[in-house]
């Protein structure tokens, strides 16, 4: 196992995801937990020693059994985290119920790591608003009285939010939890946020390594290019190679949901083996043909905005219009719009077309904002 240093820490460099259990009969909410007690066994003997769970993950029970499974462990052999849920509106004044209920949960006095949960547009003036939820005093007291050991957060949200996040809080964050992958390099301003996070001296956590799976197999002719140049290596081991190419990644967190996955990501993790400088630019042409299907081509030039009689952030819509595309849906673009009056979304669009008669990359924007709508629903 590779390890990763962290302050006074070494942290496995592969993390143990508990937001992918195996699951029975296909229910989320119902957690296999014979075989997931197997897997924390196999990660256990392997060196994985960072465990990271959440309150809403698997209905709520991913705590509970990630503490069953661990209560077996010495408590020093093994690094816990898990996180407050801002990303529901309904949680919000909950903080001083859920943290005592989440130390139950886990079976744990201390959280080894605590993060905000997913600081994105919905919730960032609420994470942000100490007066009236208290959230970011309460977790600094517990942190004080030793019930946190290190404080962090994970973040979905794009740049500015990102931004407003680390200018209110930054100097109390001790590390920062990113959606990060080859493809999320360009196409969610993964390079921008590193940059960002590196300048304060912020080590980078990641989730979403294989994008939700997406680059764990590739059209063939990528995989043959890919193969060409590591013929030993997985298709998933390269969304892996990547990362352990980016100095300021920390631990890479994998939600494995059985055995094989697993035991996989334990032989790419058994050593260090980051990319070369013709392997990369490899890797980032096939994530550039995989984002050139089903998205336009916006370069955020602004010409647009000037010339719309409503003033829609036409190049914000449109990158959330790509993520959506290419996603096939997802939470990521209803998420950022729920922060957004009705004035500003994408059903306000006039389809006077004045947008479009300045747009450099000839886009249809009005066609492809009545799209988004339809999507949406």
């Amino acid at each position: 196992m590779i390890y990763r240093d962290f302050q006074d820490l070494k942290l496995s460099a592969l993390g143990f995801g508990a937001m992918r259990l195996p699951v029975l009969d296909g229910d989320d909410s119902r957690i296999d937990e014979a075989a997931a007690l197997h897997m924390v066994d196999t990660a256990m003997q392997n060196g994985i020693n960072y465990y990271d769970t959440a309150w809403g993950y698997h209905g709520e029970n991913s705590e509970t059994i990630m503490g069953k499974a661990l209560a077996r462990y010495p408590r020093d052999s093994f690094y816990v985290a898990t996180k407050f849920p801002g990303y529901d509106p309904s949680n919000w004044n909950r903080v001083k119920e859920i943290f005592p209920r989440q130390l139950e949960k886990l079976g744990v006095d201390y959280f080894d790591f605590y993060l905000f949960h997913n600081v994105c547009e919905m919730n960032i003036d609420a994470y942000l608003d100490d007066e009236k939820y208290g959230i970011y005093s309460y977790l600094i007291e517990q942190k004080r009285q030793g019930r946190i050991r290190h404080l962090g957060f994970s973040c979905h949200g794009e740049l500015d939010v990102l931004k407003r996040f680390l200018d209110a809080y930054g100097k109390d964050m001790e590390f920062c939890q990113l959606q990060l992958n080859y493809l999320d390099w360009t196409f969610q301003h993964g390079k921008e946020k590193v940059d960002l996070l590196n300048k304060l001296g912020i080590p980078v956590w990641v989730m979403e390594p294989l994008r939700g799976g997406k680059l764990a197999k590739l059209p063939a002719e990528q995989e043959s290019a890919l193969t060409a140049l590591r013929p030993d290596e997985d298709i998933p081991a390269w969304a892996f190679r990547f990362l352990q190419s980016i100095p300021s990644v920390t631990v890479i967190l994998s939600g494995m949901s059985n055995q094989e996955q697993l035991e996989k990501n334990l032989r790419t993790f058994a050593e260090d083996k980051p990319l070369t400088d013709a392997e990369m630019k490899t890797l980032m042409n096939i994530a550039d043909r995989m984002l050139s299907r089903g998205t336009v081509p916006c370069t955020a030039c602004h010409y647009c905005v000037s010339h719309c009689p409503m003033s829609l952030d036409i190049p914000r819509l449109l990158s959330l219009y790509n993520e959506h595309a290419y996603t096939g849906g997802g939470f990521i673009a209803p998420m950022a719009l729920s922060a957004l009056p009705p004035e500003k979304q994408p059903s306000a669009c006039l389809q006077c077309r004045s947008c479009e008669q300045v747009c450099p990359q000839q886009i249809k924007i009005s066609e492809v904002l009545a799209d988004f709508s339809k999507k949406l629903g």
